[in-house]
């Protein structure tokens, strides 16, 4: 039989699992999101006419391009982080 307070222990414990399951989760999403803008904004930016394959160019364009991107957001994201 179990008790009223070891249930409610149990339940905070089950509440504080979900809430971080429920983080990781919306942290993928925000991470998907940001790599899917990335995508789009580079390969819009860098390639003229899609083929089978990306050519040189296209490929230097978009690794530039991402890590720029990265770069930014990194920077960014410090910036808030320091006026907090």
């Amino acid at each position: 039989m179990t008790t009223s307070k070891s249930k409610d222990s149990v339940d905070e414990r089950d509440a504080r699992d979900l809430q971080q399951f429920l983080e990781m989760e919306n942290q993928k999403a925000v991470i998907q999101a940001a790599i899917g803008k990335l995508s789009e904004v580079c390969f819009e930016k860098c390639v003229v006419k899609p083929g089978n394959k990306l050519d040189a160019t296209e490929a230097s364009c978009i690794s530039n391009c991402a890590g720029r991107y990265l770069d930014t957001s990194m920077f960014m994201m410090n910036r808030m982080v320091q006026k907090k």
